[in-house]
């Protein structure tokens, strides 16, 4: 069974680019910066308290899930999403809905994903993409990765739905029930607008947002210290894993954010929209700045090129550049 399924491989982010794809099999017309801005993808924490590849994580965007399960939402498209405890009843389920004639959303981990080239390969469990098919016991996969059709057979999907681990999947999937006769982007451009001013202004813990990113570079000046140079190494070169490799990376999301603000500034007619997204750029390049800096000091474990210090200064301006933006976008009345 092989569902008429057009795969586009036009995105860079595979939760967002997976939502394009799902809700475009529905006739559908949406593009990932306004998938992503209307899920309200944009979004950061720093969690030392929890462990990726034994180093905190910083996260650049919203949880697994949240991009597709906010876009339906505010576009009034019925969705389901599930996760399973026995795999067995995941895959069961899969095929079930599968037969129906219906693509699937699916979370994975990537370390045993057989498609996936080998430097692409990590202990990293918040991958997304679509199954539209499955035949001589392979599903049939578009991924945002990987251009074309991948397969995956039955016993190799099973193991990549249920990796161990931070953030593991336990089989999530997700899928679209219903789609509108008529969809206004207007409304959930702004719904989605004012959800990231929200988590990135308002929530009140020191480690998420604009406060998180000031968090994050007070923690940064001190791993050298309270770690070492080794251990603060291993910990900045995590984090530029996340900002560079890991989806579409931090300074990724910025762009396609301002790629989002842009469109939605034609779509509400509100010029200052525009200008914000070119503030947004620049916030991205600020990012880019750390990485490429940060870099230098991984390849320097023992003398790093860079201070820590200097490191945490980039952070810094990240965070007011951030805040500005925000409660500028705050502010518009919509």
């Amino acid at each position: 069974m092989k569902l008429n399924f057009d795969h586009k491989q036009l995105s860079a982010h595979c939760e967002s680019g997976a939502t394009v794809n799902l809700l475009r099999y529905y006739n559908v017309d949406i593009n990932e910066p306004m998938a992503f801005g209307i899920g309200a993808g944009y979004f950061f924490a720093h969690l030392p308290m929890v462990k990726l590849n034994y180093s905190p994580v910083t996260s650049f965007r919203a949880l697994p899930g949240l991009v597709f399960s906010r876009t339906c939402k505010n576009m009034g498209i019925s969705y389901e999403r599930q996760t399973f405890r026995n795999p067995q009843k995941a895959m069961d389920e899969l095929d079930r809905v599968l037969d129906t004639g219906t693509p699937v959303g699916v979370q994975v981990g990537v370390f045993h994903l057989p498609f996936f080239p080998q430097e692409y390969r990590m202990h990293y469990n918040m991958h997304n993409m679509v199954v539209f098919g499955k035949e001589n016991n392979e599903y049939l996969i578009a991924d945002s990765v990987i251009p074309g059709e991948c397969r995956v057979s039955y016993e190799d999907f099973k193991k990549v739905r249920y990796p161990k681990g931070a953030f593991a999947p336990n089989g999530k999937m997700y899928y679209v029930t219903k789609v509108p006769d008529e969809i206004d982007f207007r409304q959930p451009a702004i719904k989605g607008i004012k959800k990231v001013c929200y988590e990135m202004l308002d929530i009140p813990f020191p480690i998420i947002g604009v406060k998180g990113i000031r968090y994050f570079s007070k923690k940064l000046r001190k791993w050298p210290v309270s770690k070492g140079n080794k251990v603060a190494s291993q910990y900045l070169g995590q984090t530029i894993l996340s900002l560079e490799e890991i989806g579409t990376g931090g300074a990724g999301y910025r762009f396609i954010f301002g790629a989002f603000l842009n469109q939605a500034a034609d779509l509400l007619n509100r010029e200052e929209l525009k200008e914000i997204a070119v503030e947004m750029g620049e916030a991205g390049n600020r990012w880019r700045n750390f990485s490429y800096m940060g870099a230098k000091n991984c390849k320097n474990r023992s003398e790093p090129e860079h201070t820590y210090d200097d490191l945490a200064d980039i952070i810094l301006d990240c965070a007011n550049k951030e805040e500005a933006i925000f409660k500028r976008l705050k502010k518009i009345k919509f």
